[in-house]
């Protein structure tokens, strides 16, 4: 699977990808990218982490929002002003216990839909189920542990809809996301709320 680099503004949002050795660090190659619009130097942007190791800009860039996933040999980073917001990125791949995973992890609902698909549609949109879910709670800095049951999504026009959450994510309508495919083999989602 190749893929090309690219990239995207959605409002305040900027969003990128690049090929990225499988293995590598992905913090210099984000510090690289986020030097271009932030500042002259990639060596002058200081990353720090939350205690759940949430990445953030350090001071002067601290009102900037950045966040990043890679998987396979692609590397998505994102960042933008004013906004919380978090990325994942998935290669596709065989899931034979998709459905299994959702019946324990996502909502009774999530997996009745995804129940409803034939195989091959279930497995593409459990993957994109999965990015959605992760994208707001990497926005929301707690993760996966937060639980991924605590916000639900619905299938409409073929596309998974933020329906409920848990109110330490605010409500629906704060959120934006983004499904896209960055290549071949990938697909991914960004997800964004205002500060």
């Amino acid at each position: 699977m190749s893929l090309s680099a690219g990239q995207f503004t959605l409002g305040a949002v900027h969003c990128a990808w690049q090929p990225h050795r499988h293995g590598t660090a992905a913090e210099p190659h984000v510090r690289a990218w986020l030097s271009q619009p932030l500042v002259a130097e990639a060596a002058a942007l200081a990353f720090a982490r939350s205690e759940r190791g949430r990445p953030t800009l350090a001071a002067p860039h601290a009102g900037i929002d950045v966040n990043w996933s890679h998987s396979g040999d692609v590397l998505l980073m994102a960042f933008g002003e004013g906004v919380r917001l978090g990325v994942d990125l998935e290669m596709l791949r065989a899931r034979p216990r998709a459905l299994a995973l959702a019946r324990r992890f996502f909502t009774a609902r999530e997996a009745d839909l995804l129940a409803a698909l034939p195989h091959p549609a279930r497995e593409l949109a459990f993957t994109r189920l999965w990015c959605a879910k992760e994208a707001v709670l990497k926005a929301h800095g707690h993760g996966l542990a937060f639980g991924l049951a605590r916000l639900a999504f619905e299938l409409r026009d073929g596309a998974w809809v933020l329906d409920a959450c848990d109110p330490a994510l605010g409500t629906p309508a704060d959120w934006t996301l983004h499904a896209f495919t960055p290549g071949t083999g990938y697909v991914a989602a960004i997800a964004w709320r205002p500060l």
